[in-house]
Formats: structure tokens, sequence, C-alpha cells
């Protein structure tokens, strides 16, 4: 075997020094705020132009679009250090990067000149409209509408759980233009601009955690789109949907997995201070088999996400299943290992003078959107019965 072979495990020095920057940017520019975000449930404005400042708000967008041009597994890596010191300002890079990933792959090469170089400049947000009230999971559900009207098309009903909601200027938005299609086929993809007559969002959700990014249903009523809004072909909205989800299924690994360090962290420097009957916490062997099994599980989720992200950088036709996977297992360690990290700390940990029950509660979000863990599975189980 070549070294060649191995390169998919091996991070570079260019993501070495990428994860040093964005931890420095991370520890000094948004650690500092992140308590007082959750507590307030406040967008998390320093964090945003400290992101913008540094062009890791959106590293994924291409050169040609006045982006950084960051590969896959860099802008996950931005994502998971984010995510160590706050989830919620870890969702202004994976939430651009969904948001706008169905018109990087869809999309015209005019639509691309307009909507991406504001997001790139961080002048906008992109944010993601797939998910309803009775069509969640049950994506071909959905009932928003698109009637076409000459050219333009004009749109009804309403998307729920929508990620940085009202904050964002752009929305990719997935509407039914054929009723007649049938099921899950006659589905568009559109762009709709925060500005447009007749769109409105729904009160801020209140949530257990990610307090700091604003979710928020998205309120059509009759709202006029442009033909030339649409991306990609009448039809094929679905379809391109799910291929986004498949791409971006690893960021949310990768937001697990910095949620999960962040915690393990912090109960690290914790039991190697506390003292009980005489000496460190940390010399207890069940405290050191508790640290042993949270750090070898992140490291195997850390793995997986990265090989999904390389995956994913060359569009490998087992995508599907890898970013099921790195997703379902990373967001299932994020959990315990935050659960675990409170349980180190004690009484302590279930109090708000110490993040990890924020880093708890923050994990949970990540068994659930972008999919469920249940549906993971099954997207897993089908490419495996389908030899795949």
């Amino acid at each position: 075997m070549s070294n060649a072979d191995f390169d998919l495990f091996r991070i570079n020095e260019d993501h070495e020094a990428l994860r040093d920057a964005v931890r420095n940017l991370a520890e000094n520019k948004i650690a500092p705020y992140a308590a007082e975000v959750d507590e307030k449930s406040e967008f998390p404005q320093a964090a945003y132009d400290a992101l913008v400042a540094s062009d890791f708000h959106a590293p994924h967008v291409p050169e040609d679009y006045d982006g950084v041009g960051a590969d896959a597994l860099a802008t996950c890596i931005v994502i998971e250090e984010v995510a160590r010191v706050c989830a919620s300002s870890s969702l202004i890079p994976a939430v651009n990067k969904l948001g706008s990933l169905p018109l990087i792959l869809g999309g015209s090469e005019d639509l691309k000149r307009r909507y991406l170089p504001p997001l790139a400049s961080g002048a906008a947000g992109f944010s993601y409209g797939l998910s309803e009230r009775d069509a969640g999971s049950d994506t071909a559900a959905m009932k928003t509408r698109a009637k076409a009207d000459g050219d333009d098309f004009i749109l009804t009903g309403q998307k729920s759980w929508i990620t940085n909601a009202g904050f964002s200027e752009y929305y990719t938005v997935l509407a039914v233009t054929d009723t007649e299609a049938g099921r899950g086929k006659g589905i568009s993809a559109f762009i709709v601009e925060k500005s447009d007559e007749g769109f409105t969002f729904g009160e801020k959700e209140r949530k257990l955690g990610i307090k700091g990014s604003p979710t928020r249903e998205l309120l059509f009523d009759n709202v006029r789109i442009p033909g030339d809004r649409m991306i990609g072909s009448p039809g094929t909205g679905l379809a391109l949907a799910l291929q986004t989800l498949d791409h971006t299924r690893v960021t949310i690994g990768a937001q697990a997995v910095g949620i999960a360090q962040g915690a393990l962290d912090f109960a690290l420097g914790y039991v190697k201070e506390r003292q009980q009957f005489g000496k460190r916490i940390a010399d207890f062997q069940g405290i050191q088999f508790m640290l042993a099994d949270m750090a070898m599980t992140l490291e195997a989720a850390r793995q997986m996400v990265y090989v999904a992200a390389a995956k994913s950088e060359r569009g490998d036709a087992d995508l599907p299943f890898f970013g099921a996977a790195a997703k379902c297992f990373a967001s299932d360690v994020a959990m315990q290992v935050t659960t675990d990290a409170v349980q180190l700390l004690g009484g302590a940990g279930y109090t708000t003078d110490f993040p990890v029950e924020r880093m708890m509660r923050d994990a949970k979000i990540t068994q659930i959107y972008e999919g469920t863990n249940q549906v993971q599975r099954v997207v897993m189980a089908r490419q495996l019965l389908a030899g795949r």
C-alpha cells in the first residue's frame, strides 16, 4: 500500500493550523459570552462578528464566489472548535452551509453570483426551510405550495424549526410545485429573501438548549417569488434537499464532537483539582475509567466524522451511509459524554456556575435535527440492504 492509501486518516498541517486559529478565536472572543448568550437566549452577535472578521462564518463558500473555499474537513474543524466553547455560535458556519449548499450543488451560475458573495462577505446569512409542522421526518408530506403565476411563483404555507430564522437574509425553501406528480416528485427549491412581501416569522421557540440560535417558523402569505430564483429544475427539489443532508449531517457530527470535547476538557480540569477523602478525585479508579471511556468514544466519533468529511469532499457513493453514521454516532456520544461530565462534577455540574450543564442541554439537539437518530438508522439500513 502506498502512503496515499492513508490520506483519508491524516490531518495535514493546514488543517492543524486552522484548528489552532479557530481555537484561539473561540477561546478569546466566543467563550467569554457563551453563558450569557445561553442565559438571555440572545443571538451571539459578538461571535458572529468575530467569525466574519476571520472568514470562519461560511468557510465552505468557493473562492470563485469570493469565499475562502475551505474543504469539507476544514469546515468541520471550524464547527467543532467553535462548538467546543459555544454550540449556539457553531450553528453560524453550520447553518450557512446547510442553507447555501442546495444552491452550490444545483443552482445556476447566475444564482450563485447573486447570493454566494454576500454570504461570503458576512453581509447575509443563509437558512434552510424543509421541515413543517406535519412533515418533519416525513419530508415528502410537505404542504407548502408554490403555484406558477406567469414567470413567477406564489408561495403559501409554513416551515417549522428553522435555525437562525429572522437573522438570515436568505432562505432555501422547499415547496410543492406540481400536486399531480406524486409523492415527493413535484417539489422544487427556491431562494426566498427576508425582504419579500408576505414573508414573516413566528415567535422564537423556547428551547432546552442552543438558546443563542433563534429557531422560528417561516410563514408565507402569497409571497411572490421570481421564477429565476428556483434552484435547479422543477420537481428536483426533494432529491436536492436529501443530497444536501448527506453532506451537512457530517457538520452536525462535527458540532457534536466539539460539544463533547468541551465537556471532557472541563471535567478533566475539575477532577484534577477537586479533593475528597484526602486526595484528588482524579486518582480514584472509578473516575479514571469514566474519563477513559469518554475519551475513547469521543475519539472514535471524531474519526468517523473526519472520514465522512473526506467522503463528502470527494462525493463518494457511500456518503449517505457514512454521513448518517457519523452524525448518529457522534451525537449519541456527545449526549453520553456531556451527561458523564455533569456526573463528574457532582452537584456542581448541575448548576449554571459551570458550563457542562449547558453542554449537556446543547448536545441533545444533535440527536434530533437534520434527521433524528432513528431516521439515521433507517438511512444506514437502507444503504446496507441495497448493497451500497
